[in-house]
């Protein structure tokens, strides 16, 4: 009889444990439409950012306005002082004056020049009209035989020589006017490139007067009075608090499904505001894709940036399907076992469910449950050597 009862016993399943039905998260399966969602958390941030560097070197002699001033385009923020700037400006501009000075001393000297060339064009034209007349009343002469033919053919030879010389000095004054033009564009450029460096100047002058540039409020300043600063190193960072982004950070295995233009939400904790998917961030970072929502309806009272926020990305609507709570376990096309609430509500037996499509509350199911079944969503990894539990 001991060796029977001993058989009998060792052949008996472990009892079933007992769990407090208190302590578990129970969900009926449903059939119906199932909105697909994705959510992440992120931060308020603005559209328009303007970023303010040092055009020139410089030490910053006064900081008139502090952050979360509001700033008008023109606002002064920060006045800085350079005295080697301020030189090379002075010299410059002298370089430019004495430059102007020199093109209109050169242009004198060069007109000069060419009037004088002028005359000496004159006069060999003169000279030679007067040899080319005498040259034609000796050959009437010669024909009349009152001269020889020898002095006839010396009024000839100076004639041509005196032609000869005339164009000469036209081709000389040809020439000047082109030498004239020549060397005055040469100046001229010795002028603008002058003029170029004393604008230069003048501009990195103007940009020791740092101003906002934009309608907005200041939210960076990081300078401080004394400090000494190079091109390049940020000054002062404006935004337009009342033009905001949502950047949501997403899990990078839900993130695949998401394009530009899908609607979305963004909770900013004192309401809800609805917005569109601009922008979606090809990098992946820590696990994570940065997607930008626009947000398009009115920001609610104390939405400023850099303030946290849960977003919520609508993918899909689906029309027909049998789903159920998101469980605390499981990725979606996957197979996993879930507890499922016998007809007497007090045992629950662990059954293999294949899930689909997830959302963030919900997914779907694609076999292993039926509609109006009841399962357990809690983590039960501590039952997982037992395929059945009571509820207490």
């Amino acid at each position: 009889m001991v060796a029977l009862v001993t058989m009998g016993l060792s052949r008996l399943k472990p009892a079933a444990p007992g769990v407090d039905r208190s302590t578990v998260w129970i969900d009926t399966v449903k059939r119906g439409p199932m909105l697909r969602q994705v959510r992440g958390l992120g931060t308020l941030t603005p559209v328009d950012i303007q970023w303010i560097p040092a055009a020139t070197d410089g030490r910053v002699e006064k900081i008139p306005v502090l952050p979360g001033t509001a700033v008008q385009p023109n606002t002064v923020l920060l006045i800085l002082t350079n005295p080697q700037l301020v030189q090379e400006t002075l010299d410059a501009t002298l370089k430019l004056k004495a430059a102007q000075a020199d093109y209109k001393n050169l242009e004198a000297q060069l007109e000069s020049q060419v009037l004088t060339q002028k005359s000496l064009v004159a006069q060999a034209s003169a000279e030679y009209n007067e040899a080319r007349m005498q040259a034609e009343t000796d050959q009437q002469l010669n024909k009349l035989g009152v001269i020889s033919d020898l002095n006839r053919k010396i009024a000839d030879g100076k004639a041509q020589q005196l032609k000869t010389r005339d164009q000469i000095e036209q081709e000389r004054l040809t020439n000047s006017s082109k030498v004239l033009q020549a060397q005055l564009l040469a100046k001229q450029a010795e002028i603008d490139q002058n003029r170029a460096l004393v604008q230069l100047k003048q501009t990195q002058v103007q940009n020791l007067t740092v101003r906002a540039g934009i309608r907005g409020v200041l939210q960076e300043q990081p300078l401080k009075v004394g400090q000494w600063v190079t091109p390049g190193t940020t000054l002062a960072k404006v935004v337009q608090p009342d033009h905001l982004k949502a950047e949501l950070k997403i899990p990078e295995t839900q993130a695949k499904d998401i394009q530009l233009n899908l609607p979305a939400s963004v909770d900013t904790h004192n309401g809800v505001i609805a917005g569109h998917v601009m922008r979606i961030d090809p990098a992946v970072y820590n696990g994570t894709v940065t997607v930008d929502v626009m947000l398009d309806d009115k920001l609610p009272p104390g939405a400023r940036p850099d303030l946290s926020v849960d977003g919520t990305i609508d993918l899909e609507r689906l029309a027909n399907v049998l789903y159920v709570g998101r469980p605390a376990f499981g990725q979606e096309n996957s197979t996993v076992g879930m507890f499922v609430l016998q007809p007497d509500g007090k045992t629950a037996v662990r059954s293999q469910v294949k899930l689909g499509r997830s959302s963030v509350n919900t997914v779907e199911i694609l076999g292993g449950l039926r509609e109006g079944e009841e399962v357990i969503l809690s983590d039960m990894s501590r039952w997982d050597n037992f395929d059945r539990i009571r509820l207490e």
